[in-house]
């Protein structure tokens, strides 16, 4: 039996109690066991609910302040291609917050209320995207590093034991895949180019390495919510794990651009068979994360003012969809 099968089975009058709800704890631990997928209606414990959405909804706001830092160099791109090409990954990564606010309203949770949490400052982004852009490397750098951290921390998330965000993720993924490439090309470009431009990709990997080591999370040992995640197999991956493997992933890329990691502690280790690297500054993530890095101000700012200049839409919109259910209903009723 299933933890949907049980679910199921006790709405249908299986006895009420402890021992009802120890019967469908026992069944949602054997599901989670087997790696079989949790979905919207079979019953799930209130922590794996609030973790799931705690975790979305970071995701889904990270995406949506994501489009930000990209966004601004829309205008200001140098050629119609490079406009081309940033207009349709920020586009992109809208689609992903939709994908995942939609993910999260699967487990009870209210876009409106969500939204409201980020603006209010009560609900959290990746602390990455509160870091300035202030050239045009910025975006192939974003592109590179940035996302290419994000594959790492997401491609097991198509694994994740709830099915709704597992799903979403397949898609993200595929299309984050995309976005590191056009960034790694677009560095590729510029460091073949001349040297103005090959020091200015210099001093965007300088300014973005530490911060993208910071996006997979404190150290295991100060990371309160990892273990009950990964015992869920919500996550599969320690954020210490999933750290080294960017960085081993992403020191033979730096060698191929021709750029230097402003890290002296990096180097391979052959008894490992992995890269060592320095530690990251963890006061200034839990100073970035907790709204006092460089941008966080600006960017909440915007997404408030875009919530609200955009209420008129939402409100045409559900007018639109009152006045379409009402016709149905009464082409029905005819």
């Amino acid at each position: 039996m299933t933890a949907r099968q049980a679910s199921s089975s006790a709405e249908d009058g299986a006895p009420p109690g402890r021992r009802a709800h120890g019967d469908l704890q026992e069944l949602f631990d054997e599901t989670i066991a087997r790696d079989q997928r949790i979905e919207p209606r079979d019953w799930m414990p209130d922590g794996y609910r609030k973790t799931l959405i705690r975790q979305v909804a970071q995701h889904a706001h990270s995406e949506i302040i994501g489009m930000q830092p990209e966004g601004e160099w829309i205008t200001r791109a140098p050629s119609l291609r490079r406009k081309a090409i940033l207009f349709a990954k920020v586009q992109d990564e809208a689609g992903h917050g939709l994908y995942l606010y939609s993910a999260a309203e699967t487990l009870g949770a209210d876009r409106a209320d969500l939204t409201q949490r980020l603006i209010e400052g009560r609900q959290k982004y990746s602390s990455i995207f509160n870091y300035p852009t202030p050239t045009f490397a910025d975006v192939g750098v974003i592109g590179w590093l940035v996302d290419g951290a994000a594959i790492c921390n997401q491609v097991p998330l198509c694994r994740s034991s709830y099915g709704p965000y597992a799903r979403a993720m397949v898609r993200i993924c595929k299309e984050e895949s995309f976005h590191q490439r056009q960034g790694y090309e677009l560095l590729m470009t510029m460091t073949r180019g001349t040297g103005a431009q090959r020091e200015m990709v210099q001093d965007a990997v300088n300014r973005w390495w530490w911060p993208s080591l910071m996006m997979f999370g404190p150290p295991d040992e100060d990371s309160p919510n990892s273990a009950r995640s990964m015992a869920w197999k919500i996550k599969r991956h320690s954020n210490d794990e999933l750290r080294q493997r960017f960085v081993d992933m992403t020191v033979p890329q730096a060698e191929k651009l021709g750029v230097n990691l402003p890290d002296p502690e990096l180097r391979w280790n052959e008894e490992r068979g992995r890269y060592d690297f320095g530690t990251p500054d963890w006061a200034e993530l839990k100073r970035v994360i907790s709204g006092d890095g460089p941008c966080n101000a600006e960017r909440v700012a915007r997404r408030r003012a875009a919530h609200e200049e955009g209420a008129w839409v939402r409100e045409a919109a559900a007018a639109h969809a009152a006045k379409r259910a009402a016709r149905q209903r009464k082409g029905a009723a005819a």
